[in-house]
């Protein structure tokens, strides 16, 4: 119970940035939490125990949106050109709750890529092997993410 006590309130917010429903994240966390308990023997501790709890519940979170049967477009076939813009910048009023109510106004497909890789830290590799999609649709759907996002703060005059 101390486990939970500690890391509940830490990992409902990561599961709201995954599920726009709380309700939803709530459940998604406590499936999460439930396969904590039930695997707790195969922590190892190369990680810290946060961290393991954290993978665990943007899995689940990710589990019930293909369940939910988002598209993670896949653009093998396409013909595509990657630009990274690291040019962002915000004025000063800009809060993360604007950002983040905007972040969660995106599609899934470019909300799940723009938290595992702005918010969580996971490199294009990763998120591909996360989500079973190509690097190249992570970065696409980043980028297309990004730009979507951009959109909606222009109409707040921030970016």
């Amino acid at each position: 119970m101390q486990l939970y006590d500690k890391y509940c309130n830490a990992m409902y917010i990561i599961a709201q940035r995954y599920v726009k429903d709380n309700f939803i994240a709530e459940d998604v966390m406590q499936d999460a939490f439930i396969k904590v308990f039930k695997n707790i023997q195969n922590f190892k501790g190369e990680v810290t125990i946060g961290a393991w709890i954290k993978k665990i519940v943007i899995n689940q979170c990710i589990d019930y949106l293909k369940k939910k049967k988002i598209e993670l477009v896949s653009l093998e076939n396409s013909k595509i050109e990657i630009v990274e813009e690291n040019n962002w910048t915000v004025t000063e009023d800009v809060t993360f709750e604007i950002v983040n109510n905007a972040i969660n106004n995106l599609p899934d497909k470019y909300k799940v890529v723009l938290n595992l890789y702005l918010l969580e830290g996971y490199d294009h590799q990763e998120i591909a092997q996360i989500l079973n999609i190509t690097e190249v649709a992570s970065r696409s759907q980043l980028m297309r993410g990004k730009n979507k996002l951009k959109s909606q703060l222009k109409k707040y005059n921030y970016v």
